[in-house]
């Protein structure tokens, strides 16, 4: 079989390399491109290694993240330029494996070109075997990765978002492929980072069939790459190597794999729509319609509000408190403390519930904090304890709805303990991201799941008590009317056409 040489290296004048190409790989990144893209690494970064003769590749000095990504190469064999895809597939000579590495620490400095994060010298090994193209179906090749001898990455080319021939076509509608062009095809699920002392190994393979029938592998053999630690470091009038969290995702493949917290869930929003829907209906008509659908613990009952002539509609966000034990309260009670924490993180439009058991015997929140939660823009605070300063907070445009105004501190009864948690207030359950809806009939707790077809059914309600009370004003006798029978519906029906549109 043919090997990768200095000569095959030094024919190559371009390397192109395909970004995102593999189904699973799509999905690994989260986005599935519709047409092919891609971005030239320098032929200086070229490197032949075997079994017998690994390549060596340095991560930079200074740098974490030293990706390696297990991928098939095409070598162009005859000039391509504006070839259709029948024929793209006869412009390749060549099959090898290859190895696209980089340095995910300079991709922030590259804006998308990639030539500082994978151009570097060595970036990208080839070889070490050659399958001529003529022999090889290009949707039956296997590419296979070891890092350190396990296996990391094994895919096929069947099911390509993008076949190699229509790359090759692709490519050559404005730039004419010349030979000894060298085009990588995009990478698997898998790839990941390695370090100092790793070894990356690389095959590609596929199978023929003799003239007497039986079928034969070809292969490239292992294409070995080592790792060293680079010393020089980089100079200070370029860009320095620098990562975050993300990049480290990005270069493992995953948050779990990178050795990262799971990312925080994206908060809820409250559609504005949605919220339109809910704002137009009062709280009795939502009660009826959640009572229909077997819903009868959801409201937060005992409460008074400073506000009683407004209609509030927000997410849910929960703090919770405990009962008062001294030696717990020095060291949740003080300082930046949950209560805090709450309403300091509370959002545009959110409410605020607070768990308070139900305790009179002393405020919950005071006239600095509801401003602040206030400030923020927080639709509402709820509590089902008392709250201190109470002139200050009745006169603020904020509602607050509350058991009792009392003088005493929080920490007479209560220690703030934990936030956006599942509570109780006012004898129900409240979750983050539930949707309340309170006005001067009380204050109802609204499953999201259930908000939509709740909203519209209300609405559907209140039209039809709104001829129901028409027909009342008329004179009409309820019986039958509320609710509508068979006959009054008819008439309902009639009523509720284009001129009350």
């Amino acid at each position: 079989m043919e090997q990768v040489t200095d000569h095959i290296l030094a024919a190559a004048r371009k390397v192109i390399a395909v970004h995102i190409n593999y189904p699973s790989r799509a999905a690994q990144r989260g986005r599935t491109p519709e047409q092919p893209s891609y971005f030239l690494k320098p032929s200086s970064s070229l490197a032949a290694g075997s079994a017998a003769a690994p390549s060596s590749v340095e991560r930079p000095a200074g740098c974490e993240l030293l990706g390696f990504e297990g991928e098939i190469a095409l070598i162009i064999g005859k000039p391509a330029r504006r070839v259709g895809m029948a024929d793209a597939w006869s412009h390749v000579e060549w099959v090898t494996a290859s190895n696209d590495l980089g340095v995910y620490d300079l991709r922030y400095a590259d804006k998308g070109s990639n030539l500082r994060s994978k151009g570097g010298d060595g970036f990208t090994p080839v070889g070490p075997g050659l399958i001529a193209a003529d022999a090889v179906d290009p949707a039956q090749l296997r590419v296979r990765t070891w890092h350190n001898g396990s296996l990391v990455q094994d895919d096929t080319t069947e099911d390509l978002l993008f076949p190699f021939a229509r790359l090759v076509a692709d490519l050559s509608q404005l730039l004419t492929l010349e030979e000894g062009d060298i085009i990588l095809t995009g990478t698997p699920a898998g790839a990941s980072v390695a370090k100092p002392g790793d070894v990356v190994e690389v095959e590609v393979s596929t199978s023929t069939t003799t003239a007497g029938g039986t079928a034969a592998a070809l292969t490239t053999g292992r294409l070995v790459t080592r790792v060293t630690e680079g010393t020089t470091p980089f100079a200070d009038f370029g860009a320095r190597p620098r990562t975050d969290d993300l990049q480290r995702e990005e270069a493992y493949g995953s948050r779990e794999a990178a050795g990262l917290a799971p990312a925080e869930a994206p908060a809820p929003v409250l559609a504005p729509e949605l919220k339109a829907k809910l704002e137009s209906v009062c709280t009795a008509t939502l009660s009826s319609q959640l009572r229909k659908r077997g819903l009868n613990n959801v409201s937060i009952d005992g409460l008074t509000s400073t506000r009683p002539d407004k209609r509030i509609v927000g997410l849910a966000r929960t703090l919770r408190y405990v009962p008062n034990r001294e030696d717990l309260f020095k060291t949740h009670g003080g300082g930046f403390n949950a209560q805090k924490k709450a309403i300091d993180s509370v959002n545009e439009g959110e409410i605020l519930v607070m768990e308070a058991r139900g305790e009179k015997g002393t405020g919950t929140i005071g006239d600095i904090l509801a401003l602040r939660a206030q400030v923020r823009g927080a639709a509402a605070v709820i509590t089902d304890g008392g709250v201190r300063d109470f002139s200050a907070v009745a006169a603020m445009d904020m509602p607050t709805y509350y058991s009792n105004p009392h003088p005493a501190v929080l920490g007479r009864r209560h220690i703030p303990w934990d936030t956006d948690i599942t509570i109780a207030c006012g004898g129900t359950t409240v979750q983050p991201g539930d949707i309340i809806v309170a006005d001067s009939d009380g204050i109802l707790v609204i499953p999201p799941a259930l908000a939509d077809e709740l909203a519209d059914d209300s609405i559907a309600q209140e039209r039809e008590e709104v001829f129901i009370a028409e027909m009342v004003q008329q004179g009409h006798s309820v019986d039958g009317l509320y609710p509508l029978n068979a006959e009054w519906r008819a008439k309902y029906e009639t009523w509720d056409g284009p001129a009350h549109d």
